[in-house]
């Protein structure tokens, strides 16, 4: 497997068959944890759920739509990072995340989502990141804002969680604004 160390805690590895199973277990003893802010972790029921997930991400990947990575922590799957959406013409990538309630409160998606964006403006040379997280989401949001994300505005009824109807908080940053936040830290 192909990992790409972030920190010596961190890595990210494209997704791979490999990973279903753990993906699996982790929704298996958080699955109510996960659908509050997750559409999809009631559907995951087995190996082959995941695996489909895998393929598909694997094929957009291909074809220069997304790029999704498990997120390691000391080498163990923990979650999930993506870009969920990559729009050239736009100049634009939309991040989706998420990570094991067993392993949260450690700056572990912190630590990808800033290295996911800065990959955006680096190496893909997009021009902003957007980020949507549902406004009741606290731990999500603060993560945009640790990493000085602009809200941009509350989208109403933006997604059916489960049966709940939530609403979506939109956040971005441009290019120039991240380059400068990073040249100043440096």
């Amino acid at each position: 497997m192909f990992t790409l160390d972030i920190n010596e805690s961190v890595s990210l590895a494209l997704v791979q068959p490999s990973f279903a199973g753990r993906y699996l277990a982790i929704v298996e003893a958080e699955r109510d944890y996960l659908s509050e802010w997750l559409a999809w972790p009631p559907h995951a029921d087995s190996e082959e759920f995941f695996l489909r997930f895998i393929r598909g991400a694997l094929h957009d990947y291909a074809d220069g739509k997304s790029m999704t990575c498990a997120v390691l922590y000391q080498g163990v799957v923990v979650g999930n990072v993506s870009y969920n959406s990559i729009c050239r013409n736009l100049g634009k990538a939309e991040i989706g995340y998420w990570l094991s309630k067993e392993y949260q409160g450690r700056g572990i998606m912190t630590t990808a989502v800033r290295y996911l964006i800065d990959d955006a403006f680096n190496r893909l040379k997009l021009h902003k990141v957007q980020i949507s997280a549902a406004a009741e989401n606290e731990p999500s949001r603060a993560l945009c804002e640790r990493l000085h994300m602009t809200l941009e505005g509350i989208i109403r009824n933006s997604e059916n969680l489960n049966g709940r109807v939530v609403d979506h908080a939109i956040y971005g940053i441009q290019s120039a604004q991240w380059l400068a936040l990073t040249a100043a830290e440096t």
